[in-house]
C-alpha cells in the first residue's frame, strides 16, 4: 500500500536507548518533511551525543546511513529519505544504532502522525528521562560500571571517573528546556511549513 502521509505531518517518536536500566528517553514531535539525516541531527542533540561516531538507521528491514562512509555499497542515503516516504504509521517502530564500537541502539516507537500545528516550533522535545551516558564509556556495560563509580564516593575511581566525565554527572538530571533551545538554534532557519517531499 502507497504511503499518504501529508508533507505536513507531525510524528510524534518515543527514542528509548536499550539496554540501560532505568530508561533513558525522550519524546519529540518531529515534521514528516524531515530527512532521516535530519532526524539523525536531532537524536545527537536531544540525547547530547557529540555526533563523533558513525550511525544507521534501520526501517522495515532497510538500512539508512551516510552513504560516504559506507565501504560495502549497502546503506540508503539518509539525506534523501524523508519520514512521510517511509511506512512509519503509528505502532511503527525502526532502529537508529550510534557508534557501533560502544554500539547505542535506540528503538523509537511512532507514537502518533498528528496535522501540524501552524503556530508550532519542530522539531520539539516535549517530554525527557534521565541523562544520556557519556560518548566513550564503553557502551551499556561501561555506562554501568562509570555508574558504580561516580554514584559511590568510596569507590576507587570516583574522583578520576568523575573528572573524566567534566567533574560532574548526575544519570537522573537532563535539561529539557535546553535541548529545545538547542534544537531551535540547529533549525530555526528551516520552514518546516513549506517543505515539499522531493524524489
Amino acid at each position: 500500500m502507497a504511503h499518504t502521509t501529508s508533507p505536513t505531518d507531525v510524528y510524534q517518536l518515543n527514542i528509548t536507548l536499550q539496554h540501560v536500566q532505568p530508561p533513558v528517553w525522550r519524546r519529540v514531535l518531529v515534521p514528516g518533511a524531515m530527512t532521516l539525516a535530519e532526524l539523525h541531527d536531532v537524536i545527537q542533540t536531544v540525547m547530547e551525543w557529540c555526533d563523533s561516531h558513525l550511525h544507521e538507521f534501520v526501517v522495515g528491514g532497510v538500512r539508512y546511513g551516510d552513504p560516504r562512509w559506507d565501504e560495502f555499497d549497502e546503506l540508503v542515503d539518509e539525506r534523501k529519505t524523508r519520514l512521510n516516504a517511509l511506512p512509519l504509521a503509528a505502532g511503527k517502530q525502526f532502529v537508529y544504532t550510534y557508534d557501533f564500537g560502544d554500539d547505542w541502539r535506540h528503538v523509537i516507537d511512532v507514537e502518533a502522525v498528528l496535522p501540524v500545528d501552524p503556530d508550532a516550533f519542530y522539531p520539539v522535545c516535549t517530554e525527557a528521562q534521565r541523562a544520556c551516558p557519556p560518548e566513550d564509556i564503553g557502551g551499556p556495560p561501561g555506562y554501568l560500571i562509570f555508574l558504580e563509580a561516580v554514584l559511590d564516593a568510596h569507590h576507587e575511581q570516583h574522583d578520576s571517573m568523575l573528572e573524566w566525565a567534566g567533574g560532574e554527572f548526575d544519570p537522573d538530571y537532563v535539561d529539557r528546556e535546553e535541548i529545545n533551545r538547542w534544537l531551535e538554534s540547529e533549525f530555526y532557519e528551516t520552514d518546516w511549513g513549506l517543505r515539499q517531499v522531493t524524489p
